[in-house]
């Protein structure tokens, strides 16, 4: 558009001031002598002319190609993904807790139930959580304990460091994540107290949730060994790729038929529903089959995790062209 000497210095000296000067619209328009409707139109227009270029510059550790790749791919609410000092095991699950932890912070209300799964990177999540005194939230444990009571990535010790530093109330499942039977399972999950934590966890705002694979690093092997080495075959046998809350799934995400289902105090992968926010934390090598089961079936609907990972879950598939007939 061409516009008289005037105009064009009008529409400088008014995006001169706006952007460069900090000035408000209302402060403009009295200085110039024009209206605030007649300021908001020169703004735009030297937007589209290009008076004004806006650029939107991305930090240091630029990952916002991946995690929007991420968020398109499985229909996430939002990805974030970290970039570990080495790429190390440890560096990795602790830069993914840091991150989780003040993703938590952002979006906790006074008034959310939270719940907990468990395991190293669900640790790293807890230790980086923010100070707080949401003395109207409630933090629920999602899956009875599993390992020595005493460790730090079992269930109840989780969930108690967390409300301790969110300034809030703690709600535990004072039994077993696996049980030795299905009637034992039964008996206790009708229990007043355990039945009533279970229906919190499925009320949660926010859900934790480590998402677990059988490989080497698996918690599944260690902390008192909830799993043997023949259990973790068979399962692995059995096309088990991945777990959340000691609930199996394969390839695909569809649950894994095992032998442990009827006989786990937690929640359920079909429960999960129901929780507004689903916050998958997990990265590495040896979880990327797992992780991309759990967004293939929708289990999780927030991620967090580590730049190879999601490099590789958000990478095309390879074509391989056919052989030639001989």
């Amino acid at each position: 558009m061409d516009y008289g000497t005037d105009s064009r210095r009008l529409l400088y000296r008014v995006a001169q001031a706006y952007y460069e000067e900090d000035l408000t619209q209302a402060d403009i328009a009295e200085r110039f002598g024009v209206s605030r409707i007649k300021v908001s139109r020169l703004l735009t227009r030297a937007r589209d002319d290009g008076v004004v270029r806006i650029t939107v510059v991305p930090p240091p550790e630029d990952n916002t190609d991946l995690e929007r790749r991420l968020e398109q791919s499985y229909g996430l609410e939002e990805a974030l993904v970290v970039s570990p000092s080495s790429g190390s095991y440890e560096d990795t699950i602790s830069a993914i807790g840091r991150a989780t932890g003040e993703y938590i912070g952002r979006i906790v209300q006074d008034g959310d139930i939270i719940g907990l799964t468990w395991g190293n990177s669900v640790l790293a999540t807890v230790d980086s959580l923010p100070s707080a005194s949401l003395s109207g939230c409630r933090v629920v444990q999602l899956l009875g304990g599993l390992g020595h009571p005493e460790a730090e990535i079992h269930g109840a010790e989780l969930a108690r460091r967390a409300a301790e530093r969110l300034g809030c109330r703690v709600r535990n499942i004072h039994a077993p994540g696996i049980v030795a039977t299905k009637g034992v399972r039964d008996s206790l999950v009708e229990d007043p107290q355990v039945a009533h934590t279970l229906e919190l966890g499925r009320n949660a705002a926010i859900a934790v949730l480590g998402i677990g694979a059988l490989g080497p690093h698996s918690v599944l092997r260690g902390h008192g060994s909830v799993l043997s080495a023949e259990d973790c075959s068979g399962l692995l046998e059995a096309g088990v790729v991945g777990d959340i809350a000691l609930r199996f799934f394969k390839a695909d995400g569809t649950p894994a038929a095992s032998p442990y289902d009827e006989r786990t105090i937690g929640i359920e992968l079909d429960e999960l529903r129901g929780i507004r926010r689903r916050v998958g934390v997990a990265g590495g090598t040896e979880k990327h089959e797992a992780i991309l089961a759990a967004l293939r079936a929708g289990h999780v609907n927030v991620l967090v995790t580590d730049r190879s990972t999601a490099a590789a879950i958000t990478a095309p598939p390879v074509h391989t062209p056919p052989r030639p007939i001989e």
